[in-house]
């Protein structure tokens, strides 16, 4: 079995992994191991690197991913100033994918061996456009099914959930704030993402079903 340590932003992030992605993946022979960066929130680059170098650096280490969102990342975040500059989402998450693999190998002198093992994920542009994935779902599991058409309304102005914008007014928890006021994320956030479902989400937005499919790509190594 591989065994895979996800670094997580926050405490919905530890649980979807836990609850949803854990049992998504048990029939793959993966074992996902959430870690949550400090005592979560408040993403840099220096508490991510101290949750991450103990991982990279033990002997015979396993893999290593992070899950956190883009929206929120600081300017001096590695690769966040050329990402604001892409133009598509993508490119965007490939800039802090390499900027990070960089720095890693600079900075901290990891080999090629370490960074091989590192599989970054930022999600685009927080955790709760996943939640757009299926608005009704949504609306279901936090028991305001009268609201799934606003919310289908948001969705359906954007590509996909991950189009959902970083802009502090229209950010995707914004959007669900604007129409569930009482909107509490771990509760909320993560039992609307359990009822949705990782395979619903993989149809909808295509960054998270590509980490999805790196991950899935360890167990074969």
């Amino acid at each position: 079995m591989t065994q895979v340590f996800v670094v997580c932003e926050g405490q919905t992030e530890m649980s979807f992994v836990t609850e949803a992605l854990a049992s998504y993946f048990e029939g793959r022979q993966l074992y996902l191991k959430p870690r949550l960066i400090g005592k979560g929130g408040n993403v840099t680059y220096t508490r991510l690197l101290a949750s991450l170098k103990p991982l990279l650096l033990a002997g015979q280490s396993p893999y290593c991913t992070t899950f956190i969102d883009y929206y929120g990342l600081p300017a001096g975040f590695p690769g966040k100033r050329a990402a604001t500059k892409a133009t598509s989402l993508s490119d965007k998450a490939d800039c802090i994918y390499t900027a990070l693999h960089e720095q890693l190998a600079t900075e901290n002198q990891m080999d090629e061996y370490m960074l091989r093992r590192f599989v970054p994920y930022v999600q685009m542009h927080e955790f709760e456009g996943l939640l757009f994935s299926d608005p009704k779902a949504f609306a279901r599991a936090i028991d305001k099914p009268k609201i799934a058409d606003e919310l289908l309304a948001i969705r359906n102005r954007f590509e996909t959930p991950e189009h959902i914008n970083d802009n502090p007014n229209t950010a995707p928890s914004k959007q669900v704030i604007s129409i569930v006021k009482e909107y509490e994320k771990v509760t909320m956030g993560t039992s609307a993402a359990l009822e949705i479902g990782p395979c619903a989400i993989r149809q909808s937005c295509p960054l998270f079903s590509e980490w999805l499919d790196k991950l899935t790509a360890l167990s074969a190594t």
